[in-house]
């Protein structure tokens, strides 16, 4: 009598890439290597900054738009290792980030707020309870998402931005972007006064000097512009 072998069970549909869910879902460019990664200056730049200052702006500002934080995976002191915030804001604003630092009377005092804009690129973030992201041979930073996008949602649309329609943060929307910036300038300046005070070498992580001029400027009573808005 012919023994009847058990059918073989169908293997289990594996779960979305990281590459197709950032494409398909939510339309946004990525490399075509490994490691992932997504193309900025096209569908959003970036606003980045030591995540301690990130931190505070969180705080203040409860809707950003997706955040993500960045790791170095290399091992030793070197530039860029401290863990940083990486900020979605609308396409073009990296380009404006300069303009608005100089209205908002920073100069170079907030030398730790960066962008990333166009022909630049970042880590692709895992989605929360999906499929990590595989780091190819080579690959120095890992980024998870603190406020993740919505998949199916447009992500663009509530990015922080400047002009007409840009919001103030008041009706749940996003704050416009010189909004953000005033308080990323801010915070990061606050921050680096408070690695000074105790006694964490910048400089190991590649950091420049610390610059007091702000503080002198502010106990001779004047002040960056942006610490009135």
């Amino acid at each position: 009598m012919a023994r009847v072998l058990p059918r073989p069970r169908a293997p289990l549909a594996p779960r979305a890439s990281v590459r197709h869910r950032y494409e398909e879902e939510l339309g946004w460019p990525t490399t075509g290597t490994e490691p992932v990664e997504l193309l900025t200056g096209l569908r959003f730049d970036v606003l980045e900054m030591p995540a301690d200052a990130g931190s505070a702006v969180l705080r203040r500002l409860p809707h950003t738009g997706p955040v993500a934080l960045l790791r170095a995976r290399c091992g030793g002191k070197q530039p860029g290792d401290r863990p940083k915030l990486l900020m979605l804001i609308a396409a073009g604003g990296a380009e404006e980030l300069p303009g608005i630092l100089e209205w908002l009377e920073w100069g170079t005092l907030a030398a730790d707020l960066t962008t990333r804009g166009t022909g630049d690129r970042m880590p692709a973030p895992a989605f929360p309870g999906g499929t990590a992201p595989s780091y190819g041979f080579g690959s120095w930073e890992a980024a998870t998402w603190v406020r993740p996008p919505r998949p199916g949602y447009e992500a663009e649309n509530s990015l922080p931005t400047t002009g007409s329609g840009a919001g103030i943060g008041d009706v749940g929307g996003a704050p416009d972007l010189v909004r953000l910036v005033s308080a990323a300038a801010t915070e990061c300046h606050r921050a680096r006064l408070w690695r000074a005070r105790n006694a964490q070498s910048d400089r190991e992580c590649g950091d420049q000097p610390l610059a007091f001029s702000n503080a002198s400027r502010m106990s001779a009573g004047t002040r960056p512009r942006s610490l009135t808005l």
